[in-house]
């Protein structure tokens, strides 16, 4: 008899272990479901020059990612552009940034630091490529720019790259043929303005603030970049496949463009991280950033080409792990 009651002793013990463990996962699935913990720290998100499209982008990106990720700081810090924002995520100075593809391939292609270690989350809105001239310059095409001082960008930037390879397809030497300044879009437009710069180029979303703003006090023009140009910059080969034929539409600067689209050179800008980012992080800020384009294209209009349904495709860089959660979880 004594074992019989041992026996059924034994059983209410197993079974009041076995409620224990159902109500204990119960209750770790409420505080953090799916058992991951919610992210916590702080995140550096690498942007761009002051009064660029990167910079703007990520200042309003940044409210809606304190509210998604209340236990998370979001701190931004400015840089020259793609190139210097690549060689920051890759060598753990930020941890999320935006660069064009055309830089992350060539970032690839040199085997820079931590360049294996890249991840893309989102593939974001094009940047367009844009030589902007005095209304009365006698620049009609890029090859018109010998003997110009030109702004070219600063070294770390994503234009500085672009500017270099399409003043080589127009055959001239970007060293030699003209007079290179390396200024960024904060300083450029003023200036172009007082005629320190007789051109300069841009590579950002349209409309870009700085370039607006100039053509509201100042004459400008857009100088095509035309399509002979533009295979000639594409045969090149290797990072360079990642430039395309567009059109800047007319309404893009009303008082520069009078009406007119102007041809010119795309890029596809990426949202990038690395293998070491948190995945439930990751998965977070991807889904903020797509959930977010109505909200920020309102101000910054270039936020307004941001599509799950291209989203996915960030060439040349693998999708992160967390971000491929979200576009699963998303999926129809």
């Amino acid at each position: 008899m004594l074992q019989a009651l041992s026996r059924v002793g034994g059983r209410r013990v197993l079974q009041a272990c076995a409620a224990l463990a159902v109500v204990s996962g119960l209750l770790l699935w409420w505080v953090s479901p799916f058992g991951t913990p919610e992210p916590t720290g702080t995140v550096n998100f690498s942007t761009g020059v002051r009064s660029g499209v990167y910079q703007r982008y990520g200042e309003r990106l940044m409210g809606d990612l304190a509210r998604d990720l209340p236990k998370v700081s979001i701190e931004l810090q400015t840089s020259e552009g793609s190139q210097q924002n690549i060689a920051r995520v890759a060598t753990g100075k930020a941890d999320f940034t935006i660069a064009t593809a055309d830089a992350l391939a060539t970032y690839l292609r040199d085997g820079k630091p931590g360049a294996n270690t890249l991840r893309g989350c989102v593939r974001l809105y094009d940047d367009y490529i844009q030589l902007v001239v005095p209304r009365d310059s006698d620049v009609h095409r890029v090859a018109d720019l010998r003997g110009k001082r030109v702004g070219v960008g600063q070294e770390g930037s994503g234009v500085r790259l672009v500017a270099d390879r399409l003043m080589t397809a127009a055959g001239l030497d970007p060293a030699d043929d003209v007079v290179p300044v390396p200024s960024g879009i904060d300083t450029m437009p003023a200036e172009l303005e007082s005629g320190r710069l007789q051109a300069f180029f841009w590579s950002g979303g349209l409309p870009t603030t700085a370039v607006q703003e100039l053509s509201n006090r100042f004459r400008i023009r857009l100088v095509p970049l035309e399509a002979s140009l533009i295979k000639e910059l594409q045969a090149a080969g290797g990072s360079a496949r990642y430039y395309r034929s567009a059109t800047m539409p007319a309404d893009a600067y009303r008082n520069v463009q009078q009406g007119q689209a102007v041809p010119t050179v795309a890029v596809a800008n990426v949202l990038v991280t690395t293998e070491r980012s948190n995945p439930a992080l990751t998965e977070a800020f991807t889904r903020t950033v797509i959930d977010s384009r109505d909200r920020i294209g309102r101000e910054v209009h270039a936020a307004q080409l941001v599509d799950l349904r291209t989203a996915i495709y960030t060439d040349p860089l693998p999708l992160h792990e967390g971000a491929s959660r979200y576009y699963r979880s998303v999926k129809p």
